[in-house]
C-alpha cells in the first residue's frame, strides 16, 4: 500500500509533465499539492518520506488529530477547508503556512485580529466561486475586487493569489470555464498593482481535471483521491459549512 502511494505520486507528477509540455509552460511553475482530508497519519508519512512536501488539510479537527505524527518531518501545510471565523485561534496554532479559502471580509479581520496579537502574518488565496454554485464556498466572482481591496490593507494577510474548487463535472467545457474565469481575474487584479497583493498563483484542478487547470495557469493542483485512494465520505462533506 505504501509502494502505491509512491507510484500515484509519480503518475500524477507525469500527468503534471505532460501538461505542461502540451501546452507550453514550464514544469517548474506548477506544484502539485497533497489534499490529505480522512488520509491516515501513516499514509501521509509515506508521501513526506518519499520527498513531497506541500499538503494541505480541510478541517482544523484534522489538523490537530494529525499535527504530533507528522511534526517531525519537515513539511508546508496550507489549510484549503471552509474555515469559521471561531476557529481560526485554533487553526494557527499548527504551523498552516498559507490559508486558500479567505472567502469573506468577516474572516479576514478575524485573522488579522489573531495575527496581530500574535505578532506574525500568513499568507492566503482568496477563494472564488467560479462555479456559481450555492452549496460552493467562496467570494462571488463580481464581488472579489473589493474583497481583494479590503484584505491588502491588513498588513498581517499577504495575499499571493486566488483558488477555486471549480465545478465537479464531467462535461469539461463548464469545468474549464470556471478555471478561465479564475484567471480573468487574476489578470484584472493584476492590471490594478494594488499594495500589498500578490496574484502569482492560481491554485486550481484536481484528480479529475488537472490537465484542464494547467492548461488556464494553475501554478498549484491539488490532488487527494488519485493518490491516495477513494474517501469513505463524499466531497461535499468536506465543503459543509458545519464540518469545520
Amino acid at each position: 500500500m505504501n509502494q502505491e502511494i509512491i507510484d500515484n505520486i509519480a503518475a500524477i507528477h507525469d500527468r503534471i509533465t505532460r501538461a505542461c509540455a502540451q501546452t507550453g509552460r514550464d514544469r517548474s511553475e506548477v506544484k502539485l499539492l497533497l489534499a490529505t482530508k480522512t488520509v491516515s497519519s501513516d499514509r501521509i508519512r509515506t508521501a513526506l518520506q518519499a520527498g513531497h512536501t506541500l499538503i494541505a488539510e480541510n478541517k482544523v479537527q484534522e489538523i490537530k488529530e494529525k499535527y504530533d505524527a507528522l511534526k517531525d518531518i519537515p513539511h508546508v501545510n496550507h489549510f484549503i477547508g471552509h474555515l469559521q471565523t471561531n476557529k481560526v485561534k485554533d487553526l494557527l496554532k499548527y504551523d498552516i503556512t498559507c490559508i486558500q479559502s479567505l472567502d469573506r471580509k468577516e474572516l479576514a479581520q478575524k485573522l488579522h485580529q489573531r495575527l496581530k496579537a500574535e505578532n506574525r502574518t500568513i499568507e492566503v488565496f482568496i477563494q472564488v466561486n467560479t462555479s456559481f454554485e450555492e452549496s460552493k464556498f467562496g467570494v462571488s466572482p463580481d464581488q472579489v475586487l473589493d474583497l481583494v481591496k479590503e484584505v491588502a490593507l491588513l498588513d498581517t494577510l499577504k495575499i499571493k493569489g486566488l483558488m477555486t474548487i471549480g465545478l465537479l463535472s464531467t462535461e469539461s467545457e463548464k469545468v474549464v470555464l470556471c478555471f478561465h474565469l479564475l484567471r480573468d481575474i487574476q489578470q484584472q487584479i493584476i492590471a490594478l498593482n494594488i499594495p500589498n497583493v500578490e496574484m502569482s498563483e492560481l491554485s486550481m484542478g484536481m484528480s479529475g481535471d488537472l490537465e484542464a487547470a494547467i492548461a488556464e495557469g494553475a501554478t498549484i493542483v491539488r490532488v487527494g483521491t488519485a493518490i491516495f485512494g477513494q474517501r469513505p465520505t463524499s466531497d461535499s462533506y468536506y465543503w459543509n459549512e458545519n464540518g469545520n
